[in-house]
């Protein structure tokens, strides 16, 4: 079988490349290769274990290896920090699958649902001039199912335009069936559990979009304002948010404030207020900053997630001021109806009127918006559904050491304990301390959207009835609930719902936990530690053993990409001009895991001359071993036997760096040893020997230059994986067919 494979292999190579001398020729041309290279690839089907085990090329019982690509949106085009995922993630699988592992890559898709919906809601407004509710639920939802439909091909032809080598076959997408049945699966067994529960609590919520949004949504941007210092009865409050203080009727400092040490906790106060007298009450609280302002400071429970995490402390009211269109309640007295940036400026009027204005000063601060629609966040208590991450529950199966089956324990408990000790290794190391402070910080996890698009809420009502399952209720009058869920839960799931979970599939069996996350350090908490709270308690299992988190990619002068500064540089543009191997190398070498990279077009450009040099590199070696027979050992000089040795002695520390993930040493040692010392060096000093009269020293040199460029493509090929193939199908004698699956070069 494997015969007859590498034979077909071998016919379709020499069509692909007839005229394999002409082609030499000329300077590598990636435009006219990489194309034809993954096609190449892709019709193997090696990118599929299960057909690298049925040819020989592994075997059930190798050491497997598996990792899920982070889906991308399925709306979206690739950018660069795709591309860098994409680069470091494809670097590592093909590492391991020309070492003989059993190597899955599954591919897939994100619907992002909240990004994907305003995108087509925005569409639709623009061409028809009419909102969701115009249209009606269905409506929209086919109107967005056409949308991803269109939009899928585009971010995965994008994904294939990187080289990248997933098993096409087994490509998943968060809203498929499969994928639906395990979020169902899931929701289910939390509610059960108890782990899952509707309550109201303080949100992120967007008026513009009318949803709550998740933290990671919420995008920071710096504004120009004012900041009030205000008279509230004997003390000074300050504020930037005057519009939300008509409900403030609780003072709180510090209660080792020598300052306020006079005041009780407790204590009754007649202070006039925006809308005349009313009484305020003390309360003593060490979370106050007593270097911050005056150290005093009146708090809005319903608008402000420090001040309600005090009043649930202390018991205190909460009021909503502010409604959820931005819209002033009747508490507001003259003001109510009057939406909250309109209305700022007469209330500092009336403030000042009053005498109760001390001062304003100009201030600069970071202000909460919605990533996906521009809107700005205004925090409120809303109910919402939850998973309670501080709740005890009973175990019900555990792998993970130090938490055993039927034991007690909590969410928080688990994703702390797996990577405490060292079960889930982060790369760098420095980001367990982070990882751990948020653990300690972890609030109930808002998993409820007001949007259509997404995984519906399995939970129906009739009456005073609650029914929650994966499958409808039988009867009539029952109401689904019309949330739908965080795509982060559907995400959170992607380790194992991707190897067929609910079922207890041979791929779950054979490829979970995986191996390896590789992210942006950016989503550490939103994604992967989620990832560690849905495998803990659904499989008893770790999802992943190693956490590679890469930095982001920024322009040249450090600042991040936005179309605002014009300065992106997009992946698939610099593919096409330079090449995707220029590119992948531009995003690995020098780029240690954790630290921001500060990438320009001129250093893309640089990695392209690379290839260009490996493809001279290639065409010198070829053109002097000519007619050689390099299957026939002959004898190496002295000099060629120690040169061998010290490149094979190389590559026992570039293999070391890439079992360790150290990509960026691994990938500058090789490029500098195949341009600094093969062309530089050795190859120099090649010309006389191979054009010299000493017969032995010439066949020894020659199988010297073949036998490190069949090392070099190999060790290359992780990194570079089309120039490296290219040359590798115009090569007179190889170990196989596809340098994809060859074998890695070991001593």
């Amino acid at each position: 079988m494997l015969l007859a494979i590498i034979m077909d292999q071998a016919d379709q190579s020499k069509a692909i490349f007839n005229g394999a001398r002409e082609k030499f020729l000329k300077p590598y041309n990636p435009a006219e290769n990489e194309g034809e290279i993954y096609k190449l690839w892709e019709e193997s089907g090696f990118f599929s274990p299960d057909k690298c085990i049925e040819a020989g090329l592994t075997t059930p019982e190798s050491p497997s290896f598996s990792i899920v690509l982070p889906p991308p949106n399925v709306t979206g085009t690739l950018h660069m920090g795709h591309a860098a995922m994409l680069a470091i993630e494809d670097t590592v699988v093909r590492y391991h699958r020309m070492k003989g592992d059993r190597t899955l890559w599954i591919p897939g898709t994100d619907s992002a649902a909240l990004a994907t919906q305003s995108k087509v809601e925005e569409l639709l407004y623009k061409k028809e001039n009419k909102t969701r509710h115009d249209v009606g639920r269905e409506v929209l939802l086919e109107r967005i199912n056409e949308f991803t439909t269109e939009s899928h091909g585009t971010i995965t032809g994008q994904i294939r335009r990187m080289g990248s080598s997933v098993d096409w076959s087994r490509e998943a997408y968060t809203l498929d069936e499969t994928r639906y049945r395990a979020v169902m699966t899931a929701f289910k067994r939390m509610y059960d559990a108890g782990l899952i529960f509707k309550g109201a609590r303080i949100v992120n919520w967007d008026p513009k979009l009318q949803t709550t949004v998740s933290d990671d949504e919420i995008e920071w941007k710096e504004e120009q304002t004012s900041f009030y210092y205000l008279k509230y009865g004997p003390f000074t409050i300050a504020t930037a948010r005057p519009e939300t203080k008509f409900g403030d009727k609780y003072v709180v400092m510090h209660p080792e404030d020598e300052r306020y040490k006079e005041y009780a906790h407790g204590q009754k106060l007649n202070v006039e207020w925006i809308n005349g007298p009313i009484t305020a009450t003390i309360i003593k609280d060490a979370s106050i900053d007593r270097e911050f302002g005056t150290g005093v400071m009146t708090i809005t429970p319903w608008h402000d997630l420090t001040d309600f995490d005090i009043a649930e402390r202390h018991g205190l009211d909460k009021e909503q001021i502010i409604d959820f269109k931005g819209i002033l309640l009747p508490i507001a007295g003259e003001f109510a109806g009057t939406h909250i940036k309109k209305a700022r400026p007469a209330i500092i009027e009336k403030l000042k009127a009053k005498g109760l204005l001390i001062k304003e000063e100009p201030y600069t601060h970071n202000v909460a918006t919605n990533s996906r629609g521009g809107g700005v966040i205004e925090p409120q208590i809303k109910e919402q559904w939850f998973v309670d991450v501080n709740k005890t529950f009973t175990m019900p199966h555990s792998e993970i050491a130090g938490i055993t089956s039927g034991e007690e324990t909590t969410l928080k408990d688990i994703m702390r304990t797996v990577v405490e000790s060292k079960q889930i290794e982060i790369i760098p190391d420095y980001f367990d301390k982070t990882y751990f402070h948020w653990i300690d910080n972890l609030r109930p996890w808002c998993i409820s959207r007001q949007i259509w698009f997404g995984h519906r809420i399995p939970v129906w009502y009739r009456g005073s009835e609650v029914y929650c399952d994966v499958t409808p209720p039988q009867g009539d009058g029952w109401q689904q609930d019309p949330d739908t869920l965080d795509t982060w839960f559907s995400s959170g799931l992607w380790t194992f719902s991707t190897l067929g979970w609910p079922d207890e599939t041979a791929d779950l069996k054979n490829y979970h936990p995986t191996n390896l996350l590789e992210t942006g350090y950016d989503i550490l908490f939103f994604w992967v530690a989620r990832m560690v709270l849905m495998s803990g308690f659904l499989r008893g299992q770790i999802p992943f053993k190693t956490v590679y988190l890469h930095g982001l990619v920024r322009d040249a002068k450090g600042r991040k990409m936005s179309k605002s500064l014009g300065n992106i540089i997009d992946p698939v543009d610099m593919a096409e001009k330079y090449g995707a191997d220029a590119t992948r190398l531009s995003l690995i070498i020098g780029a240690a895991p954790g630290t921001d990279i500060k990438l320009a077009e001129e250093r893309i450009k640089g990695y392209k001359n690379f290839a260009n040099k490996l493809w001279n590199i290639a065409r010198f070696v070829l053109t002097s071993v000519e007619g050689i027979d390099h299957k026939t050992p002959v004898p190496f000089t002295e000099t060629d036997a120690k040169l061998l040795g010290d490149y094979d002695a190389l590559l026992t520390d570039v293999s070391a760096d890439l079992e360790h993930y150290r990509l960026y040493l691994a990938g500058e040692k090789l490029y500098h040893y195949v341009w600094h010392t093969f062309a530089d060096v050795i190859i120099e000093e090649s010309k006389p020997i191979i054009n010299g009269e000493d017969a032995g020293a010439k066949a020894s040199r020659q199988h010297l230059l073949y036998a490190i460029l069949i090392r070099s493509l190999k060790a290359l090929h992780p990194f570079m994986p089309f120039v490296t193939e290219t040359i590798w199908q115009l090569l007179p004698q190889k170990d196989s067919d596809l340098l994809m699956v060859a074998k890695w070069p070991q001593n």
